[in-house]
């Protein structure tokens, strides 16, 4: 059997710099397909779609809500040419019945140990519309290495600088917080999975840097102990979502080849001004994200909040406008209070106001998203500062002999040796 996996392009974040990471859900997808499966995988923010292409069935991944309209738009094109489509991924999940009106199948939910089913449907000609494993996760001793042999491997570069491969440790989070719909999507309940599993696939991955994708580090002590610990010996240098701020744990990470972390930044507190110190006194990088039109900020308190990030002497700063996402808290609070005004998905990019804000007009909070983006990286524009991120893990590298440097004419790595 035949398939063909699609990972739909998107409109990219205004004000910061391009760049491609290698996606994850389909690799993770293509990990539990079963072996009697030829997947072939077309990442359409680099790559071509082949929309003649000799296969049995499409599979189109969805991470990002305004990837939903071109998705939309492949699979007319896929149809049209007498071709079964078949979503899935956290947009997918998220929009689950508007999808279904352009799918001929959608899968809700995570696919270990499930989806090998669904593909023995499709081949007897009894493929359902919906497959819902929502609320019903599967054992997490079933993830596997994901496959990312399925990627074009020399795309995902920046100017010559390899760029990061995403793996994840743990599903599930137990702090719902108010933008965020990870309590929806994978559950309110941590699920990590076993230490040598994942670390049997950090060491399998051949780039040196990384990207754990867990939404938070921060949820179970004793597991992030036995992570930290049996991740430094293999020297990868890695980024990652807001790590458990505890020095036993924050100096194991450092250890671990913690690299930069994504804080986020919401005021201007000395709890704030604190974590960030910490994480730079163990030697770990921070990219701030920086969330802007909630409802306790004025015109006033952003101009603040830039200020403070500024005193601080933050890394790197990410600016994102306030978007209610569906099955997001925030959402139900703004569709109760009847703020939304727009629907349209290819604003749902987080640096478009798609909300009434509650303290100035959508207007004002557009122009403060400029403004922070601006003023934050006046002196040094956004790729500098990511460059001197680079630097700090360049030396790192050289110092304990990890280094690669990647060559794109010869589309290989090449290991510098000290001298």
């Amino acid at each position: 059997m035949k398939l063909e996996l699609i990972y739909p392009r998107w409109p990219k974040l205004e004000r910061q710099t391009e760049f491609h990471l290698p996606p994850h859900g389909p690799v993770v997808f293509a990990a539990a397909l079963p072996e009697w499966v030829e997947v072939n995988f077309s990442d359409e923010n680099l790559q071509h779609i082949d929309f003649d292409a000799s296969c049995d069935l499409v599979a189109i991944s969805t991470m990002l809500t305004s990837q939903l309209p071109r998705a939309f738009e492949i699979a007319r094109e896929f149809q049209s040419r007498g071709k079964k489509v078949i979503f899935g991924g956290i947009a997918t999940m998220l929009h689950a019945e508007e999808v279904q009106e352009h799918a001929d199948s959608v899968f809700l939910g995570e696919v270990e140990g499930r989806i090998e089913q669904v593909l023995q449907d499709f081949e007897a000609g009894q493929l359902k519309p919906v497959y819902d494993y929502m609320h019903n996760h599967p054992d997490i001793n079933l993830v596997g290495t994901a496959r990312r042999g399925i990627l074009q491997r020399d795309l995902y570069n920046y100017r010559g600088v390899q760029m990061l491969d995403l793996v994840h440790a743990s599903r599930g989070c137990r702090f719902n917080c108010f933008p965020c719909c990870t309590g929806y999507l994978g559950g309110k309940k941590f699920r990590p999975r076993p230490v040598d599993k994942v670390v049997e696939e950090m060491e399998s991955i051949q780039n040196n840097r990384l990207f754990i994708v867990d939404n938070s580090l921060a949820q179970e002590k004793q597991w992030l102990i036995d992570l930290f610990t049996e991740m430094a010996p293999l020297k990868k240098k890695w980024v990652s979502h807001p790590i458990l701020d505890d020095d036993e744990v924050l100096k194991l990470a450092a250890d671990a080849g913690s690299w930069y972390v994504y804080q986020a930044i919401f005021n201007t507190s000395d709890t704030i001004r604190n974590r960030v110190k910490r994480l730079k006194d163990h030697g770990i990088g921070v990219e701030g994200t920086i969330l802007l039109g909630t409802d306790d900020q004025s015109v006033d308190d952003i101009k603040r909040l830039v200020d403070f990030l500024l005193e601080i002497e933050l890394d790197v700063a990410e600016f994102t406008i306030m978007t209610p996402f569906p099955h997001s808290p925030i959402r139900k609070k703004m569709q109760e209070q009847e703020r939304i005004f727009s629907n349209d998905w290819l604003q749902y990019t987080a640096d478009k106001v798609v909300f009434q804000p509650a303290q100035m007009s959508a207007q004002e909070l557009q122009e403060m998203y400029y403004y922070a983006w601006d003023t934050f990286y006046a002196d040094s524009g956004h790729q500098l500062k990511m460059g001197e991120l680079f630097k700090q893990v360049i030396r790192r590298e050289m110092d304990d002999g990890t280094y690669h440097r990647y060559n794109p004419r010869k589309r290989r790595l090449f290991k510098k040796e000290r001298v």
